[in-house]
């Protein structure tokens, strides 16, 4: 049995997540949190802890009846998604222990992953995605921003934290392109379309008047009122007021813009890799989500159209 104590070593790994990995301070937070909350877990739980506690946990103590005893205190209280998210997290540190030979086994890889349904993600028809992008149309330095915001996430298809991210210098004009940093700081080059590099330029313009902020040097391309870079909470506030505004029956996040922007590349023909390079996606796998969306609406045109339905 392993005397490599526990919480030592989930720190190591989550300084492996950052400098070998690049994940973000977001994603290593959740893992930190979900590690922690199980070593909390089996510090209560084993027999042979009881009084020690968690300062004394060590690796050799954990075993599979440990995590199938952790899962099934998750089950009462967790959905199914949540707990296959602790479960992966629990199976890439213990993984990595074993790489590195703290640990002999990995007390994870006989548990199975709990069966969950794939929701179809929430999107906009293409009038209602219109609709919205229509109601930013006043000519405020907030307004030609808020436009600009929203045709860019509809134009590319790109995650709410890397419009975000983006800076003056990320945007190619004479593409038609921007530049993304996405999960795992991967970066990746993504057509915009014009109008969404319209709206952009009148943004700027309109922000050199009022500010005197140009595009002559980098920074963040989006500002908020404080001239700082707009964060994605703020972009997820400016979309519910919009969707308030104009009464759009379906409750819509800034990701569901993301998934609006591939349901309808493929509702008009484009093949299921190219959307998978357009979203960034590592596997195509996370893409084919979107498929079902498409299905379903070749089903009911089939319904509708064909002689021998």
């Amino acid at each position: 049995m392993s005397a490599t104590l526990l919480k030592p070593q989930i720190d190591l790994f989550l300084e492996s997540l950052a400098s070998e990995k690049g994940y973000s301070a977001h994603t290593i937070r959740a893992y930190r949190q979900d590690l922690v909350e199980f070593a909390a877990y089996a510090a209560r739980a084993l027999p042979s802890m009881a009084e020690k506690g968690l300062e004394t946990l060590a690796v050799g103590h954990i075993d599979a009846l440990t995590i199938r005893g952790y899962l099934g205190f998750l089950h009462r209280r967790n959905e199914k998604s949540t707990i296959a998210r602790k479960l992966s997290a629990l199976r890439s540190f213990f993984r990595h222990l074993v790489r590195h030979r703290v640990a002999d086994e990995d007390p994870t890889a006989t548990i199975l992953t709990p069966k969950q349904s794939r929701p179809v993600p929430s999107y906009l028809s293409v009038d209602d995605m219109f609709r919205l992008l229509d109601q930013t149309a006043d000519d405020t330095v907030l307004g030609l921003r808020n436009r600009a915001l929203f045709e860019t996430l509809y134009g590319s298809g790109i995650r709410v934290s890397e419009l975000t991210g983006l800076n003056v210098f990320d945007v190619d004009a004479a593409s038609g392109c921007v530049r993304v940093s996405g999960k795992g700081g991967r970066e990746r080059i993504v057509p915009v379309g014009q109008k969404a590099l319209d709206r952009i330029q009148a943004y700027r313009d309109r922000l050199y008047r009022r500010t005197g902020i140009d595009t002559a040097s980098d920074g963040p391309l989006f500002l908020n009122k404080n001239k700082g870079r707009l964060s994605s909470r703020s972009v997820g506030r400016i979309l519910e007021t919009l969707i308030r505004r104009c009464s759009l029956a379906v409750p819509i996040s800034p990701h569901g813009i993301r998934h609006s922007f591939a349901t309808h590349m493929l509702d008009a023909g484009a093949d299921l890799r190219t959307v998978q390079e357009l979203l960034g996606h590592k596997s195509l796998s996370t893409t084919q989500k979107y498929t079902h969306v498409s299905i379903d609406r070749l089903m009911a045109a089939y319904d509708q159209a064909h002689p021998r339905r």
